[in-house]
């Protein structure tokens, strides 16, 4: 683990996810830029690591060790401004990643990562959190399928309050960074949580955004970055989306969802009720899946396959949640990190985690939606690469 100390947050979701299977754990850690606090925050671990100063000393360590104690994957959990870095060097050695979103903070510097690991031809995945819900794979097979015909519209948002004063002054870790553009990047609130809602759209829906036309909008004064983010967009199959995101509507905590509207039907989704979708037919009653309760050939779906009606572990009823969907992006990379270790075939496909071209894609549309603000809301086009 590379970063995490110093009380960040997104450290302890992880931690706890990485062990849920008994077939990985967290074994060493270069957690905080100061070496001394480094090795402090080690010392205090909830349960004995190796800890190193920094992730440099980390990766040169890889050469003093037997093969059964060197590094299986790196994950980065840094703020945005420190995953390039850590994650080259990984990729230059030879050792996987999975990646916290965005990538990076800019397009230039994603294009070098997805460049290195295609030539290294490395494992890579980014925490795209939210499509480790079980529910999450479920919606792609259903509009995949085309059960609900034709793709014509999506809305997609994140909605947030805690930005909706200026907390960064209050001296909040975790605000301060974000609302920083030398260290989240030239978006906030789109790079934060508007990727998020665009990667759902994404993953659900199978399609890609060709243009965008974007507000990026200050409400808080002296806010250096966006808090509210608005972006209609085309799709590529000719449909029509709109992703939002907001951190200054107060009431609102974590409240990402999705609804696609099909020439057939529509679905839709929240991920503050995770355990359930909803689809609406036309002339029939609308119809509530929840995760472990589906079944094949009933009238709606058809054959579903094995391999996703028989994945969830614990009975419907009973909540799955955040640390399951981290859990299950581990479980399947661990997979892909295995197979590529054992010297077999291997893919990061995006069918179950987001990988590195996913990745880019969030700084392509992050990159186009800041080029279309700052031409009020001109179409700008979503660089592919």
């Amino acid at each position: 683990m590379i970063g995490g100390g110093g009380g960040a947050f997104i450290a302890n979701p992880h931690q706890k996810a990485i062990h849920f299977d008994g077939t990985r754990r967290v074994t060493s850690v270069a957690l905080h830029p100061d070496p001394e606090i480094a090795m402090n925050e080690a010392e205090n671990w909830p349960y004995p690591v190796k800890g190193y100063k920094s992730y440099d000393d980390m990766f040169a360590d890889q050469a003093n060790l037997p093969d059964d104690e060197k590094i299986d994957y790196v994950l980065i959990v840094t703020p945005n401004f420190v995953h390039f870095d850590p994650a080259m060097k990984a990729l230059e050695a030879g050792i996987p990643v999975l990646c916290e979103k965005p990538l990076t903070t800019d397009l230039e510097k994603a294009d070098q990562l997805v460049a290195k690991a295609r030539e290294k031809n490395v494992p890579f995945a980014v925490a795209h959190t939210y499509l480790g819900h079980w529910t999450s794979w479920f919606m792609r097979f259903i509009v995949k399928s085309g059960l609900i015909g034709e793709v014509r519209w999506v809305d997609s948002y994140y909605i947030q309050g805690w930005l909706a004063n200026k907390l960064e002054d209050s001296g909040q870790m975790q605000a301060e960074w974000r609302t920083d553009p030398k260290k989240a990047g030239g978006s906030g609130c789109g790079g934060d949580i508007g990727t998020h809602a665009m990667m759902q759209l994404r993953y659900v829906t199978g399609l890609e955004i060709e243009r965008v036309s974007a507000r990026l909008e200050k409400f808080v004064p002296g806010r250096p970055i966006d808090d509210h983010f608005t972006v209609y967009c085309d799709l590529s199959n000719g449909g029509k989306a709109l992703v939002r995101a907001s951190q200054i509507c107060i009431g609102h905590l974590n409240d990402l969802g999705i609804m696609v509207a099909g020439t057939k039907g529509a679905i839709k989704w929240r991920q503050e009720e995770p355990e359930q979708i909803t689809v609406l037919v036309d002339g029939q009653p609308d119809r509530t899946y929840w995760r472990g309760a589906v079944s094949a050939n009933d009238g709606f779906l058809g054959d579903v396959p094995d391999w996703l009606l028989n994945e969830p572990t614990i009975p419907p009823g009973h909540g799955e949640a955040f640390h399951d969907a981290f859990a299950r992006l581990h479980r399947e990379f661990e997979k892909t990190v295995r197979a590529y270790q054992a010297g077999e075939e291997w893919s990061c496909d995006g069918e179950k985690y987001a990988n590195i071209d996913d990745g880019r894609m969030g700084l392509a549309f992050i990159d186009a939606c800041l080029k279309s603000s700052d031409a009020d809301g001109a179409w700008e086009a979503v660089c592919k690469g």
